[in-house]
Parts: C-alpha cells; structure tokens; sequence
C-alpha cells in the first residue's frame, strides 16, 4: 500500500513537472512570437518615417551635387544648403566607399555571391540606401526632425554616383561641369609650392609638371564620367549646370535649378545667399593664387597653362569638351 501511494506521488511529481516544462515552452514560445512581431512593427515604423519624411530623411529631400573637384559645388553647395529649410552635408564620401569598391576594388568579383557588393544587385542595393539615409538621419537630426531637405555636395564621391543614384532613384540630382582645362589649371595652382592642398595634405613636389597635367585630366574624367553617366540614367528630377552660366549669372542660374529641380524657393532668400557667397564679397586676402578661392575665371586656364599643356588635357578630355566646350571662346 506505502509503495503503491508513493509511486503514485511520484508519478504525480513527475506529471507535474513535465507539465510545467510544456506550459514553459509554449510561453518561450509565444514571447519569442512577440519579440518577432516587435521587431516586425519597428521595422515598419522605420520605413513610415522614411516615407512620410519625418525622423528620417526622406530621399525625394535629398539633393546629389556630383561632378568633379574645383567645378564650383563648394560655392553651389553652400548657396542651396544656406536657404531656410536645408541642411549642408559636404563630401561624405559614400560615392567613393561605395564606388571604389564596386567599380576599381571589386571589378572581377561582380558575380561572386562572397563579394559584398556582388551577386545579385537585390541583395545589397537596399542594405546600400538604408546605410545612407540611416547615416544622413543621424549626422542631421535637425533636418529629419523637421523635414527639411538635404544637399549633399559629393565631387570626390561621383565614382559611386551611379549606384547611389539607382539605390535612390527619389533623389534630386545636380551635375555640375566645368571646363577641364581651367579644373586642372586650378588643381596644378593647389598643388605648387604655398598653395592650399600642398599646406594642407603635405604633398610632395610635383616634379614633372607636364606629367602631373596629365594625370590630372586623367582625375578630372574618373571624376566627371560616372557623375554623367549617372544623370543621363537617372529617371527623377536633375539638372546640368555649367560653372561659366553660374558665373555669369548666379541668380538666374539658381532659378533654373530649382524650377528644374521641381523644388520650390523664396526668392528674397535666393537673392540673399547669392549675394552672401557672391565672389566680390569674399574678403581679398581670402582669395587669390595659391587658395581655395583662386580666380573665378572662365577661361583663365589661358593664362595658366602653357600651350603643351593645355594641348595635352584637350587630347585627353576631348570627347567632354567637344560636348560641353567645342563652342566656347
């Protein structure tokens, strides 16, 4: 009788348990369920506020400035991202992390599933925008916070400007030329000894100057093509500027961005940026040979180049100048 009663208890404890242990399953269960459907209603509440444009930039408020290095987009750059309502983001680089990779780095791995950015495009074109409007959102909560729009000045990143052009076919985009052979004059002023980007980065001597001429239109076109091939692709609002058109006439080139743009502009501000960035009201011991600001000149590069050299980058550059500057003076 004691044996029966205590293998009865001892099945009951047994039962008990093995109950325990099912009911603590299926709450394990039901709460990962919760947490996945949680991180489902985040995910959703992200990609609302990418869409409604509130703590996340939204891309169709983002403005691309691409093209090439000494074109003018520091000057264009701050005149948009100094209007009511705007953010500035200069040179972030994103083209170039992303389009050195892909376009120099990576050039035989495109069809390899290991390489980051091979494979399928689907696979990492969405990783490669959320990055970006992740990464804008958080350097500019004020512009996220209140909708604002976003200029991003990105010459030294237009290698990858058909790429993020693809991964955010909503955005604006400005390419902005220039002559190359007054890009080159400017960049060969930079580099000679007491100017800017020698102080600046501590480059060595130049050497041969003719060569150095050379490969600078070599780096003005693996700047300026892929930010042109991006904007002949791109389906959404852009606009070409011309350097020498907004030199000539700042104000009136502004207009047509941003009706081109299809972006609205109050124009007692646009008046007041263009005169506040206006070269004649830059100080001049801030402008000048051997600094950022230098000339403002179309055409300088006739005083600045000898004739081999600017021989040499119209032989290099010729298929862009017969396009843009068969015509000029």
């Amino acid at each position: 009788m004691h044996r029966r009663e205590g293998t009865c208890a001892k099945n009951a404890t047994i039962g008990g348990v093995a109950g325990f242990a099912r009911s603590l399953i299926r709450r394990v269960r039901h709460e990962d369920e919760i947490a996945a459907l949680r991180r489902r209603v985040a995910r959703l509440e992200r990609r609302l506020r990418e869409l409604e444009g509130g703590e996340h930039i939204a891309p169709g408020d983002m403005v691309w400035i691409f093209g090439a290095g000494r074109t003018g987009s520091t000057w264009l750059g701050r005149m948009m991202g100094g209007l009511p309502g705007y953010g500035f983001w200069n040179e972030p680089l994103i083209g170039y992390m992303f389009g050195h990779l892909y376009y120099n780095r990576g050039e035989y791995l495109h069809g390899s599933r290991g390489f980051l950015l091979g494979g399928d495009r689907k696979t990492w074109l969405p990783p490669m925008r959320r990055y970006i409007l992740d990464a804008a959102s958080a350097k500019f909560p004020r512009v996220a916070r209140n909708s604002w729009r976003l200029v991003i000045k990105e010459p030294h990143g237009s290698v990858g400007a058909p790429l993020i052009m693809e991964a955010l076919p909503e955005s604006r985009m400005v390419l902005l030329i220039r002559d190359p052979r007054d890009v080159v004059a400017s960049r060969l002023d930079a580099r000679r000894p007491g100017g800017w980007a020698r102080k600046r980065r501590r480059y060595d001597e130049v050497g041969d100057e003719d060569a150095f001429v050379r490969e600078l239109a070599r780096a003005f076109l693996r700047e300026m093509l892929p930010a042109k091939e991006a904007y002949e692709r791109h389906g959404g609002a852009k606009v070409l500027v011309r350097y020498e058109e907004l030199r000539a006439d700042a104000l009136g080139t502004m207009r047509r961005v941003y009706e081109e743009l299809g972006l609205p502009v109050d124009g007692d501000a646009l008046r007041r940026v263009v005169k506040e960035h206006a070269w004649e009201n830059i100080p001049e011991e801030e402008k000048g040979p051997g600094r950022i600001r230098r000339k403002a000149k179309p055409g300088g590069w006739r005083e600045d180049l000898s004739r081999d050299q600017a021989r040499a980058v119209e032989k290099i550059a010729a298929s862009f100048i017969e396009e843009f500057y068969a015509a000029a003076p």
